[in-house]
């Protein structure tokens, strides 16, 4: 089937986010700060400094804003698929399908990505 140029072909929407978002592999604790470009209920495209590979299984949580959820900011940790990385002008563009999400409390996120180096806590 061929689609009008520009016309989008995904079946669930994206929604352009910039949002700050923490990026770690499944099997490790060091965390990476990005930016999301955008998200979908079904996947997330971010942009980082640090190289991803192709394949991966990932872990990111971010912060979805009032403006997103009609209430209150909600966090969100994720856990994903890398399916392509790509170069975007000095960083490296990620897009990850999200096999798993839960609702997380600031409290849990901190457990999470606990700050300067500390243990995570149980």
């Amino acid at each position: 089937m061929n689609l009008p140029s520009g016309q989008e072909k995904r079946a669930i929407p994206r929604f352009a986010l910039e949002l700050p978002v923490k990026v770690s592999p499944t099997a490790g604790n060091l965390a990476h700060a990005a930016t999301t470009k955008d998200v979908s209920s079904l996947g997330v495209c971010f942009l980082c400094d640090s190289a991803v590979e192709k394949d991966s299984e990932i872990e990111f949580t971010l912060t979805l804003p009032a403006s997103v959820t009609m209430t209150e900011p909600i966090n969100v940790r994720c856990v994903g698929k890398v399916v392509r990385v790509g170069d975007a002008k000095g960083a490296f563009e990620v897009a990850a399908a999200i096999r798993s999400y839960e609702f997380v409390s600031d409290e849990q996120i901190q457990n999470i990505f606990p700050a300067n180096g500390a243990t995570p806590q149980s």
